[in-house]
């Protein structure tokens, strides 16, 4: 049995950013040999982010990109280069699946397009993440993930009803395509498995990011009602919302479904005489006083500690939990602890480096962080001689030719 389920298998990506490098990372934590293509000429824009290494920036010292880009190979081509056909060609021959997520046209316009790869290795996996796919009259818009959101509405339901639309964060759609690739990419491994045929994968991230929505375009469909930004608030609970505790900016959420929960809740708080008032006596009444119900209950939140408050509402079947601060999660959390859900790498550049694994355990053929994220540019020597077999002579001529840089 192998140790990792695609300790067989060869992927090479030509990734920019975010999307493809984490459909990389799901292949690479699970014993895939991955490749990275990237150029001195044009480094991936996220080496160039915060947060970096003793804040002092540099290429190989952003943990931005350190954190998502574990034990994949890097490879060193400018693609701009004459000769760049000469190393894209042996990629594509040794490789089972190849991961791009450039605009429409890029890989194309490099002869790599999906006619052209798959009459080099026609058993070859080739999957595109783009802004909206492959296909339609938007499909050459280019883009990061604050432009995505927009175009799917998160930001109209995101903040507060009284505030300006909020963006989730600046690249959101980027954590959801990848679960969609990287399910794409086993199917087609396991269709190449029963009949040797590889085939190309058009993923759109804005129909990706949709499908987080069907709710809300089930509400529009059936009773065309849009829905608004509400902030904390939730249509089917009160209290719902995130509530003050003792300590410097300490908070626990409380989010209250049902009459018996409610009647749970009063317990808890032990039952002061605003809780038999009838202005909270069932929801529908709750949520129409729900501004004041709140404040009541912050006044009563701030006189425990976060983890007191969760801790007494959860054993009184009430759903509560504490707004761990990131502290917390990584030096704190006695869940992930146990989980071993962080490790600890050694970065050439950047030392003793803390990351995550992938979110969840096979039982059989567990996935692990072997290397830290590679220097760019650190293993084109390996690659381009151990892997694609290629001759000294042809590497040295190539190299001397600077195409790899």
């Amino acid at each position: 049995m192998a140790k990792h389920v695609f300790d067989e298998l060869k992927a090479v990506g030509f990734t920019y950013a975010g999307v493809g490098n984490f459909v990389l990372r799901v292949l690479a934590l699970n014993g895939a040999t991955v490749v990275r293509v990237e150029s001195e000429t044009r480094p991936d824009t996220v080496r160039t982010m915060a947060p970096f290494k003793d804040n002092i920036p540099g290429l190989n010292r952003s943990y931005y990109y350190n954190s998502p880009n574990t034990d994949k190979l890097d490879l060193a081509l400018d693609m701009k280069h004459r000769r760049k056909d000469e190393v894209t060609r042996k990629l594509v021959e040794w490789a089972d699946v190849l991961v791009e997520n450039f605009t429409p046209g890029v890989m194309a316009g490099w002869g790599l397009s999906y006619e052209e790869v798959n009459k080099i290795n026609p058993g070859i996996i080739m999957i595109s993440l783009s802004m909206q796919g492959q296909t339609g009259p938007a499909r050459l818009q280019g883009g990061y993930g604050p432009l995505l959101q927009s175009l799917v509405g998160f930001p109209l339901i995101t903040g507060w009803p009284d505030a300006m639309p909020s963006l989730i964060d600046r690249s959101y759609p980027d954590y959801i395509a990848p679960r969609f690739g990287a399910v794409a990419v086993i199917a087609a491994l396991l269709h190449r498995r029963r009949t040797g045929q590889g085939q190309y994968i058009d993923v759109s991230e804005y129909e990706d990011a949709i499908q987080f929505e069907s709710p809300l375009i089930l509400d529009w469909v059936i009773n065309q009602r849009l829905h608004q930004r509400m902030g904390n608030k939730y249509p089917n609970a009160a209290p719902h919302g995130v509530f003050p505790c003792k300590g410097d900016d300490r908070w626990c959420v409380i989010a209250v479904f049902s009459d018996s929960e409610w009647e749970a809740f009063c317990k808890v708080i032990s039952t002061p005489e605003w809780t038999k008032e009838t202005k909270f006596e069932t929801l529908l009444a709750r949520k129409k006083n729900e501004d004041e119900l709140n404040k009541l209950v912050g006044k009563w939140t701030m006189n425990y500690t976060a983890e007191e408050v969760m801790t007494l509402m959860q054993k009184a079947g009430v759903r509560a939990g504490v707004v761990q601060t990131v502290e917390d999660v990584v030096e704190y959390d006695p869940q992930l602890k146990h989980r071993h859900f962080f490790w600890t790498l050694n970065h050439p550049e950047c030392g003793e480096t803390l990351h995550n694994r992938v979110n969840y355990l096979l039982s059989k053929t567990p996935s692990e962080l072997r290397r830290p994220a590679p220097c760019l540019g650190e293993h084109t020597d390996f690659v381009c001689k151990e892997l694609l077999k290629m001759p000294e002579d042809q590497y040295v001529s190539l190299m001397l030719d600077n195409v790899f840089k």
